[in-house]
């Protein structure tokens, strides 16, 4: 009778939204003071641990595999991750590691701080330890605490301080990104001091339906859209886009861009504007999607 050979241990490494982000000033540690209410959807990057290696090894496929610098130099993010977490782990071992490339690279979604979080996930589940407090790993990478909570929160600061919100529904979405990459460093340079207000009001109860949320959250901004546009005008095109396909409710751009996204109310209606889309833009990369609440 065959034997069932196990399947590596694999991680996922969810495409993480900006549903609202915006930037109140300077910190006096050089870095941005941010708010941002951030959601997860239920695509995105995988990380498998393959077996053992003398030392730590990275080999990437998918799609996007080919937009990856080096895997192998040393600042890669996702080997930085292992090796710090390994240091506090006792008796931990190197692994080799490969990285499902499926969400475009330096696109305002999480990209190698989702991989990151999904590696020290992954690792601490193997060897038997903890992740550590997710502000621990704050200066590795700003969006790596709230890829390592994994579920709809709050961030603000530089990112550090992340906080699980109550409720949040479940958002059928279309991402988009239009094949054009978005270096974060140069769009908040080009922001050049023009910082926003925080939230002038507090989320809706947990009892309010997605037209009450989806009306609240359309009175929230991105405050890197205009300079992300000034550096990609393709992001204004692709927000036009999105607003202009049937049953839109809100279009607006995820973190330093150039992905923006549409929220609607259904799934089939995304399923809908996706095709549209596909065929309007065949060149962006198009995926419809759910947006996972705190009911998922």
């Amino acid at each position: 009778m065959p034997q069932t050979v196990p399947a590596a241990p694999t991680e996922p490494a969810p495409a993480k939204l900006n549903l609202y982000l915006h930037v109140l000033g300077h910190r006096p540690d050089g870095y941005h003071e941010l708010q941002s209410l951030v959601a997860f959807a239920d695509c995105g990057d995988r990380v498998t641990a393959t077996g053992p290696a003398p030392d730590w090894t990275l080999d990437v496929d998918g799609p996007f595999a080919d937009r990856l610098e080096d895997t192998s130099a040393a600042d890669n993010l996702v080997l930085r991750a292992a090796r710090r977490l390994q240091a506090s782990v006792p008796a931990a071992r190197p692994m080799a590691l490969r990285l499902g490339k499926d969400l475009p690279v330096a696109a305002g979604i999480g990209g190698g701080s989702a991989d990151a979080a999904a590696t020290i996930r992954l690792l601490a589940r193997l060897w038997g330890g903890t992740t550590g407090a997710p502000a621990d790993w704050a200066d590795l990478g700003a969006d790596i605490p709230v890829c390592l909570v994994n579920r709809p929160a709050l961030v603000e600061g530089m990112g550090e301080r992340v906080t699980p919100v109550p409720s949040l529904p479940s958002l059928p979405a279309v991402l988009v990104n239009p094949a054009v990459p978005s270096a974060t460093g140069a769009v908040f340079a080009a922001l050049a001091g023009r910082f926003g207000a925080p939230a002038a009001t507090p989320m809706p109860p947990p009892q309010a339906d997605m037209a009450a949320f989806v009306a609240w959250l359309a009175r929230q901004r991105n405050d890197l859209t205009r300079p992300a546009m000034e550096i990609a005008p393709a992001v204004g095109e692709v927000l036009a886009a999105i607003a202009g396909t049937p049953g839109a409710l809100l279009a607006r751009m995820s973190g330093s861009g150039t992905t923006c996204f549409g929220l609607f109310a259904t799934e089939a209606a995304a399923a809908g504007a996706a095709r549209s889309l596909r065929q309007r833009a065949p060149h962006w990369w198009i995926r419809e999607t759910l947006l996972r609440g705190t009911d998922a």
